[in-house]
């Protein structure tokens, strides 16, 4: 039996590989849910390959999803957290910044986590204390730096709706909140934000973010972790900052004020 990393790579691999099959330059069909998310076909069936995996791999563990199960009932055992399909505007529009979010929580909190980008050809990976990897090769992120004049802020589509914004570098929105984060721990970006992410969006990058060396932390209360028994949560949200250093998410903090 592979070890839980080693599993989290291989199934997010396989996901991955299944969702190209419902891929297509010219978009595909999507549909709105009652919170008005997007969701495909790809995404449920995702979903299904990922959960139906840990359970015939881990079958005492838990699992929350997006497509899936979103009331937590315990903390007694492991707990993987599934994104079968982050990106899904991307996708649904033929845009290749998509991606599968696997991780595993122990005790409430991260432990270990794979994000894979198919088109992207970019695979993430790490486990609690062992540092973050990209296609196998350490990551870390990066301050800012006074030669280096192409810094970008990363955020979501929402943000410039809900918030005042006062960052002075540049911004990009790139429709994934696994990949903003991931652009963070790989220092592409030197800092970011996600207005309303839900757990799924957040539990693996989270982990990377971290164990390259940054900064990931709420804006507002409450916390996502450690993880809360009884709580439904497709209900909660978390404006979510990401910083290489503890100056610059200062700065985010200073230049994102609710409207």
């Amino acid at each position: 039996m592979s070890t839980p990393l080693r599993f989290a790579e291989e199934t997010a691999r396989k996901a991955g590989d299944l969702l190209l099959e419902h891929f297509h330059l010219m978009g595909t069909r999507a549909n709105l849910k009652s919170d008005r998310t997007v969701v495909t076909e790809a995404d449920l069936a995702s979903d299904k390959f990922i959960s139906e995996a840990i359970k015939a791999a881990f079958p005492e563990d838990d699992i929350l999803s997006e497509e899936g199960t979103t009331l937590l009932e315990n903390l007694d055992r492991p707990i993987w957290i599934i994104d079968p399909l982050d990106g899904t505007t991307n996708f649904s529009l033929g845009l290749p910044i998509w991606g599968v979010s696997i991780s595993r929580l122990v005790n409430g909190e991260p432990d270990l986590a794979a994000l894979f980008f198919p088109l992207l050809n970019e695979l993430y990976m790490t486990q609690r204390g062992q540092g973050a990897f990209l296609n196998g090769n350490p990551i870390q992120v990066k301050p800012y730096e006074e030669d280096q004049p192409a810094a970008f802020f990363t955020c979501c589509s929402r943000t410039f709706r809900r918030y005042h914004v006062k960052i002075p570098y540049k911004a990009r929105i790139l429709g994934s909140a696994t990949y903003d984060m991931c652009t963070v721990a790989r220092g592409a970006a030197i800092m970011g934000f996600l207005s309303n992410p839900k757990i799924w969006d957040i539990a693996g990058g989270w982990l990377v973010v971290r164990e390259a060396g940054g900064i990931v932390e709420t804006l507002e209360a409450p916390k996502p972790f450690p993880l809360i028994t009884g709580t439904d949560y497709n209900e909660m949200s978390y404006p979510l900052l990401m910083a290489a250093d503890i100056s610059l998410a200062r700065q985010v903090r200073e230049g994102i004020v609710k409207k």
